[in-house]
């Protein structure tokens, strides 16, 4: 075996497909996706919070998972952290352009999800009714 069989092939390591499971994306893709991410997205997307503002906005999140899920979008390059310098000191946390971007496309699909509760209702409904068609 050469050692040009154990390097890996340039064409290869350009390649991004977010179903390969070393992939970049993917990691990003699944710590965007993650429940808290989405919204604490789509809450930073209406400008910057303080940590317990955004706390209170994205209604339920523990400080421990919000601050875990802030600094996974902050190295994913979605999120700043600005500490502030006054008295007492203050941190917050606000979108980089990608995170905008992100924010704008998640936001769509809220609005698509919000507008279609009726029928999200429905279908929950007419599946939770139909025999072994139990809540999952």
């Amino acid at each position: 075996m050469s050692p040009s069989d154990l390097s890996p092939d340039p064409e290869q390591e350009l390649v991004t497909d977010v179903f390969a499971r070393g992939c970049t994306s993917r990691a990003a893709f699944e710590d965007v996706t993650s429940k808290w991410a989405s919204l604490a997205l789509l809450a930073l997307g209406e400008g910057s919070y303080r940590f317990n503002a955004l706390r209170r906005r994205v209604d339920g999140v523990s400080e421990k998972m919000l601050s875990q899920t802030l600094q996974a979008l902050e190295r994913d390059g979605m999120v700043t952290r600005d500490v502030v310098t006054t008295i007492p000191p203050r941190v917050e946390y606000a979108l980089t352009p990608l995170g905008l971007k992100v924010a704008a496309t998640l936001r769509d699909l809220a609005d698509l999800l919000e507008g279609s509760v009726d029928d999200v209702g429905a279908a929950r409904e007419a599946y939770d009714e139909r025999p072994g068609g139990k809540r999952p």
